[in-house]
């Protein structure tokens, strides 16, 4: 009994891969476009703490192909904070365009990303914002994109996919093999289909006037998924959020397996509490987990299903890297990654608790945040 069940949903997991392969593959790029008009933007970066690539991220957001002023405005909560360095430099580089720091302790809620833009957000003159996480990589004409998304009929915002860039070693490759072959697949399958619309951190760019006419920063003070919240918020006011057909990069700092599974559980719990019966249906996306007992209890069976979860699991990264001329994945990690995102999965539905930049959190039926330390 046990045996069928397991190849039953490794067989649907092959078919769900299959088709998340097509799909990604076929998914609409993203037209050249120039915008009619550039408006001037200020960027915010929220920092906390420093990695090896985060003066490259930032001269990258210095270094847009934008004909508009141009403004960074990054911010730190701690007067200690490594960051503190990097931006200067940047700033003493930045050819023209301005770099402005904030350096503010204050806590407006339980998020500390939203208390960090709160605090830099008066620094901001520019009428249009983009605010960006500071582990995401854009390339050059970035903005320009947004600003032409920004130009359709009805939009108020624009967001924007992401794949994962691998930093350095086992746990970040890991990290960024997460977001290729499961997050940004699942996402392309449900965009397809309409049964999500989301969010990311990785840009939001909006006006001035339409982030003031949905409550502004502080609605989302103490949300644990306030990408996602700003997003519905907008929906709600009557706004589109457009997704252009380009992605961006997510560098993955994962310098450990307790900040990998830490990372991993916090994601997986966002998800569910946005899209409870959408993150049940998706234990189907691991089916190499249930080809492997399957092959162990029923090698007749199993072993055909094993071979195909491989060999979708492969077609979908490629298709992936194929889609958005990512470099190559580290194949032979595609089958621990099943294993270990089954595991993540299973642990996700038990205990609320999260540990997000060091701080402990417990969260709330409501999509809050209560901080334990």
């Amino acid at each position: 009994m046990v045996g069928e069940i397991c190849s039953f949903l490794a067989a649907l997991g092959v078919i769900y891969l299959a088709l998340a392969a097509i799909l990604v593959f076929r998914f609409p790029r993203e037209p050249e476009r120039s915008p009619a008009n550039c408006p001037p933007v200020s960027i915010l970066v929220p920092l906390c703490g420093e990695d090896g690539h985060l003066r490259d991220r930032l001269a990258a957001l210095c270094r847009q192909e934008y004909d508009a002023p141009l403004q960074i405005v990054c911010g730190v909560q701690d007067p200690n904070d490594p960051a503190i360095g990097i931006v200067k430099a940047v700033a003493a580089e930045s050819n023209g365009v301005g770099v402005d720091l904030k350096v503010d302790p204050k806590q407006s809620g339980a998020n500390r990303k939203i208390s960090n833009l709160l605090n830099m957000a008066p620094l901001a003159r520019n009428p249009l914002l983009a605010i960006i996480d500071s582990d995401i990589l854009v390339p050059p004409d970035h903005l320009s994109h947004i600003a032409a998304a920004l130009e359709q009929p009805g939009v108020g915002a624009v967001t924007c996919l992401y794949h994962g860039v691998s930093s350095v070693g086992l746990w970040s490759n890991l990290a960024a093999l997460s977001i290729n072959v499961h997050f940004l697949p699942s996402v392309i399958v449900a965009l397809t289909f309409g049964v999500v619309r989301p969010c990311f951190g990785s840009t939001i760019a909006l006006s001035r006037a339409t982030l003031q006419r949905i409550g502004g920063l502080s609605a989302f003070k103490d949300r644990l998924h306030d990408d996602y919240a700003i997003g519905e918020r907008l929906r709600e006011a009557g706004y589109a959020v457009a997704i252009p057909g380009f992605s961006v990069g997510h560098v993955c700092r994962e310098s450990s397996g307790r900040s990998f599974l830490h990372n991993q559980l916090r994601a997986a719990r966002t998800i569910r509490m946005i899209k409870p019966l959408g993150y049940a249906g998706s234990l189907i996306a691991y089916p190499m987990a249930f080809a492997i007992p399957a092959a162990m209890l029923d090698p007749t069976h199993g072993l055909p299903l094993l071979l195909l979860a491989l060999a979708t699991r492969l077609a979908l990264c490629v298709s992936v890297e194929s889609r958005f001329s990512l470099s190559r994945q580290t194949y032979w990690l595609l089958p621990f990654c099943d294993l270990l995102f089954l595991l993540v999965y299973a642990v996700s539905f038990f205990g609320g608790r999260i540990v997000w930049r060091g701080a402990r959190y417990r969260l709330r039926s409501d999509g809050t945040l209560f901080q334990e330390w």
